[in-house]
């Protein structure tokens, strides 16, 4: 069954980002919970950020799940990418995944892998390959050590050079060894690349692990141009599980943001 999931970002360099809700994580639950999402994903500066104790309990009292969290923070603040020519930086961008994967495993919840892919350098695309492969690998053992899936998020062409559709990204992590890494399914990233982003769900749809809720100008679904219907029913076709996350700009301001997305998310999902 699909499950409503709505972003909130503990990072302060990151404030200007697609996140629904900022800085306060109780008062984001509690807002989240009245308004009747099913879960959060959370981005916060790293693992230990964070006590697991207190999110543990603040998710049993607003009776939210923990579906992701993300790893962006470690490029942000820390400037680290698994593709970074400098094997020091490398080996520090998967120790940094790694943990936020040990964090998020505690509650069952997946780690995004984003913006700490990096990019391919330029006429060393191969070498750069090579680099993201070793790390997928490494990351997707430990994942099946977790038992927690590990997610790997095709970007738009302005983001990165290395992987831009779903079928592209499909591609790459088939021809990996490990099994433990799926897709995630931005649709805003997706109404940008995508010839037909319902029919690279209905292509890709067993590799999809994740699904970003955004319209085509990263506003909440709604507010934009991309046709939601084909979307719903090609995830509902390939019999898409997981969470659908609003990973989306909150305009006009949070709460109404929030209202407009589990609008959405009822309309299409909850019949």
């Amino acid at each position: 069954m699909m499950h409503s999931c709505v972003t909130i970002a503990l990072v302060p360099q990151i404030k200007s980002g697609p996140w629904i809700f900022w800085e306060d994580l109780e008062a984001s639950m509690a807002q989240a919970s009245r308004l009747g999402f099913d879960a959060i994903e959370l981005f916060t500066e790293d693992a230990k950020s964070l006590d697991k104790g207190l999110l543990d309990g603040l998710l049993s009292k607003y009776s939210l799940k923990l579906a992701a969290v993300g790893s962006g923070a470690g490029k942000v603040i820390q400037g680290l990418t698994l593709t970074d020519p400098n094997p020091e930086i490398r080996t520090k961008a998967i120790h940094f995944i790694q943990s936020m994967m040990d964090f998020g495993a505690h509650f069952g919840a997946v780690t995004i892998i984003g913006s700490m892919q990096g990019n391919a350098l330029p006429d060393r695309r191969e070498e750069s390959l090579m680099h993201l492969q070793e790390a997928l690998e490494y990351l997707g053992k430990h994942a099946e050590k977790l038992g927690v899936p590990l997610i790997y998020e095709p970007l738009n062409r302005y983001e990165t050079n290395l992987f831009n559709t779903l079928g592209s990204g499909k591609a790459f992590v088939e021809g990996l060894s490990t099994r433990h890494i799926k897709l995630l399914a931005d649709l805003f990233h997706m109404n940008i690349e995508e010839i037909d982003i319902a029919q690279s769900i209905l292509e890709n749809g067993p590799w999809i692990g994740h699904v970003h809720l955004a319209d085509s100008n990263r506003r909440p679904m709604g507010m934009g141009h991309t046709s939601m219907k084909e979307i719903a029913a090609a995830l509902q076709q390939i019999n898409y599980q997981g969470a659908i996350s609003a990973e989306a700009f909150p305009w006009p301001n949070p709460l109404e943001a929030a209202e407009q997305t589990i609008k959405t998310y009822q309309q299409y999902f909850k019949k």
